[in-house]
């Protein structure tokens, strides 16, 4: 198999799994964390360099505030729990997305994960976080326009490179690969620049139920692939 180097994930279905079980929405999103860990396993041990997550759009707001807040709760308990373990398997951890209207103990946990393993060389794990691929380009247009102000920019200086290196994921190679289960075929508001190129593989499986299966038939569609960007077919 052909192994990307930038994978990222839309991990869909935590609701679903859980209404069609009768239980709350909310223990969709803790079975969803096991999910996550097998993610981040076979990322390791398939040598993947880079893996995006996306775990809270930021059209989510929209949801009732019990389960934003239960979100929530859910990422402070699952940085406490696997950081060490994090650290021990030498993975990175970025957090991508707006920060500004967080609440002050969230902005303390991303900032304490992001510094305890900023020196790490393994795995690149970025977790898409109160982001939105809009708001990413919005955000990054307004600093490119308040530099044109300031008189530290001209537009000819603004290029496709200048915007990638505006976005949340500056210093990222593009993704290779997109993977969403659920079986929603869209990329709802993810990556959006960074996904020109990217091999799309929706996945028929709520998320608490991805396993290494999924993820090898994920990869195995990846490496069926011819990658042309652009250009024309290679005949051998």
């Amino acid at each position: 198999m052909t192994i990307p180097t930038h994978i990222g994930v839309t991990m869909d279905g935590n609701g679903r799994w859980a209404l069609a079980r009768g239980k709350q929405r909310t223990e969709g999103h803790l079975e969803g964390i096991k999910s996550l860990r097998k993610l981040v396993d076979c990322a390791i041990r398939y040598k993947v360099p880079y893996l995006t997550v996306f775990s809270f759009s930021s059209e989510n707001w929209r949801r009732p505030k019990s389960e934003v807040e239960f979100i929530f709760k859910l990422l402070k308990k699952f940085v406490n729990s696997d950081l060490d373990k994090l650290i021990e398997n030498n993975v990175r951890v970025r957090i991508l997305g707006g920060r500004d209207d967080l609440e002050p103990a969230l902005k303390t946990i991303i900032a304490k994960v992001e510094e305890k393993t900023r020196s790490n060389t393994g795995l690149n794990l970025n977790v898409a976080f109160n982001y939105g691929g809009r708001l990413e380009i919005a955000t990054a247009m307004k600093n490119i326009g308040q530099d044109l102000l300031d008189g530290k920019l001209k537009i000819c200086d603004i290029t496709e490179d200048l915007v990638s290196s505006s976005l949340f994921t500056a210093g990222l190679p593009d993704p290779d690969l997109l993977i969403r289960t659920g079986g929603e075929q869209r990329t709802s508001n993810f990556l959006v620049w960074q996904a020109a190129y990217a091999e799309l593989v929706f996945l028929d499986v709520l998320w608490p139920q991805f396993d290494e299966n999924w993820f090898v038939e994920a990869l195995e569609k990846f490496s069926s692939r011819q990658r042309r960007f652009g250009g024309i077919e290679t005949v051998t």
